[in-house]
C-alpha cells in the first residue's frame, strides 16, 4: 500500500488516499481508475483525478432546489 496526499485547489484541504501499488501503477499506466482501483470510492477516485476534495465538488455541482 502507498499512501498518496492530495490538495485540493479550491479550498487547500489535504486529504490522504491509501492504494495498493499494484492499482496505482496499472493506473498511471493507462488502466482506467475504476478498474485500476476498485476498492476506492468514487470521491475518492475523483481525488486521485483532479485534485478537488468533495466538499468542493459538491458546492459546484450543487443541484437547484
Amino acid at each position: 500500500m502507498i499512501s498518496i496526499i492530495v490538495s485540493c485547489p479550491f479550498c487547500s484541504k489535504e486529504s490522504f488516499v491509501n492504494v495498493s501499488y499494484e492499482g496505482y501503477w496499472a493506473w498511471q499506466n493507462g488502466e482506467l481508475i475504476q478498474n485500476a482501483l476498485p476498492e476506492l470510492s468514487a470521491d475518492e477516485r475523483e481525488l486521485l483525478m483532479t485534485g478537488i476534495c468533495s466538499d468542493c465538488w459538491n458546492d459546484m455541482f450543487r443541484e437547484e432546489e
